[in-house]
């Protein structure tokens, strides 16, 4: 990336976050400053620094329109400060996102720009919405227009005549204030009222929705379901198929909109599965992993790993960090030859093997008194174990331990704070009972996201339905008055995944729009 000022023109995509391109994302990991419009989806702004200036250029509907000679200037004025910019547009830049214009501008000014094309949403949203814009027997051609026009504008760019005799397929975009009217002048220029049209608002989202009619029909039907932007057309034959190939909309999490709280660092994974299953996943880490006040109790330990006979590791984060100490003191896992290793679950054992180690204990019942019961059957009466684990963990384990006659070190490895989240985004979802579901991996994600949204807002929070993995978290999102629907039998992520799946199975499909 430039070190001088420089602007990049970013194609957000059309809303499925997985669409941004790779350019795009190493673009926003560098910015200082996104300028991002509404169509932006919100959560491709967590690939940019923390410190980044993130800005809103306008609002759809009632909100507040910044003029683009006012979002030119913006862009001017940041790069001329030596920062690193990053304007992310909806879909592509160049396909009616108005990005000539702003390149225009940037040119004039003598500042340096890039352009990042995106995933256009003309051809990304008929896409999940099940309708090839071409096809062999069915569509030759392809003709991507304007849905609307400025009033004032002194001459249409749309020829009418030519567009009904092209044939083909037709996409407009921004379709949704002129549709009607837009369907009326295609059948005045000749084509059939009977040519199928599908309408599709925000598409490849949550609030993906499709409603199908005919060039004569459309406007009605649209105007019965009260459709809002943004929305596209796709006026042709092609929509026929919609029928068989429709796939995204029978993915059985679609349309929910699911909150994920789990840390970043470990969120991944289940976020990914989640989309794969057709969620709109909308991450809010309420806790981030730190380091423990000093280093030196786990450093004391590790010196002295050859005099115990247990290693107990109760976390993916507490596998990685005691392992980053290790090396860190010139260690590595044949300081492990004597003791025996337990793990809490599967998940903790994958992140021990993933470094070399096999683990001697997984418990049946993933959480402490598991682990503790295993080891008591393993034996460990008179034997030193070593309990690396979060600072203020459940006092269970290692009292458990001492009861079953072990000589238990309790050192901190880490320690879980308040992650810096935007607040005021989750509290709007929960005000507007735009949430199908809240995700919680452990109690102190439940109690940092109560603290998060607000006490003011608790009563709304009770509406949506929660789910936890393990009792545990389960019993603080129950006495924080969340209503929990969703607890896997097993304490991992592929099963709290299934138990969302079965879940939502039994519920009737998904709010359209």
């Amino acid at each position: 990336m430039a070190t001088t000022g420089i602007v990049y023109l970013v194609g957000a995509g059309p809303g499925d976050p997985g669409l941004l391109t790779l350019a795009g994302r190493r673009c926003l990991e560098h910015a200082d400053v996104v300028v991002y419009d509404y169509l932006a989806n919100p959560c491709l702004l967590d690939h940019a620094p923390a410190q980044a200036e993130r800005i809103l250029a306008g609002k759809h509907g009632d909100g507040v329109r910044v003029e683009q000679s006012v979002v030119n200037e913006l862009l001017i004025t940041h790069a001329r400060a030596g920062r690193t910019v990053v304007r992310l547009k909806g879909g592509d830049p160049f396909v009616f996102g108005r990005g000539g214009e702003e390149a225009e501008a940037l040119a004039a000014a003598g500042v340096p720009f890039e352009v990042v094309p995106g995933v256009t949403a003309a051809i990304a949203v008929p896409a999940y919405a099940g309708i090839p814009l071409t096809h062999r027997d069915i569509a030759s051609s392809l003709t991507i227009l304007t849905g609307y026009e400025y009033p004032d504008k002194p001459e249409m760019a749309v020829h009418w005549d030519a567009v009904a005799r092209r044939g083909g397929t037709l996409v407009f975009l921004m379709s949704t204030r002129q549709l009607a009217a837009n369907m009326d002048k295609l059948i005045a220029a000749g084509i059939d009222p009977a040519t199928p049209v599908a309408v599709i608002r925000w598409g490849t989202r949550a609030e993906h929705e499709t409603i199908v009619g005919t060039v004569a029909t459309i406007g009605r039907d649209a105007g019965a379901r009260q459709l809002q932007p943004p929305a596209l057309a796709v006026v042709g034959d092609v929509v026929r198929l919609r029928d068989r190939l429709s796939w995204y909309e029978r993915k059985p999490l679609f349309g929910r909109r699911i909150v994920v709280t789990r840390p970043r660092a470990q969120a991944a994974g289940f976020i990914d599965a989640l989309a794969a299953a057709g969620a709109d996943v909308v991450p809010c880490p309420t806790i981030e992993i730190v380091p423990p006040p000093s280093w030196q109790p786990l450093d004391d330990a590790i010196a002295r790993i050859a005099n115990y006979d247990w290693l107990v590791l109760t976390s993916v984060n507490g596998v990685d960090v005691f392992f980053d100490r290790l090396r860190q003191t010139h260690r590595d896992v044949r300081a492990l030859h004597r003791a025996r290793v337990a793990a809490v679950g599967p998940s903790t054992a994958e992140a021990l093997a993933n470094h070399g180690i096999l683990t001697d204990v997984v418990p049946e019942e993933f959480r402490a008194e598991g682990v503790a019961q295993a080891m008591r059957q393993a034996g460990v009466v008179g034997q030193r174990v070593l309990l690396p684990r979060a600072a203020g963990a459940r006092e269970v384990l290692p009292l458990m331990l001492r009861d079953a006659g072990a000589i238990v070190d309790e050192v901190a490895s880490y320690q879980s704070q308040p992650a810096r989240t935007d607040a005021a985004a989750i509290r709007r979802l929960v005000q507007t009972g735009a949430i199908d579901l809240l995700t919680f991996t452990s109690s102190s994600t439940v109690r940092n996201f109560l603290d998060l949204v607000g006490e003011d807002i608790h009563a709304q929070l009770r509406a949506i339905p929660a789910g936890c993995i393990g009792p545990i978290t389960a019993e603080t999102a129950a006495a924080g008055g969340l209503r929990v629907m969703v607890q896997p039998a097993a304490y991992t992520v592929p099963a709290f995944l299934a138990a969302i799946i079965e879940y939502f199975g039994s519920l009737p499909r998904a709010r359209q729009g």
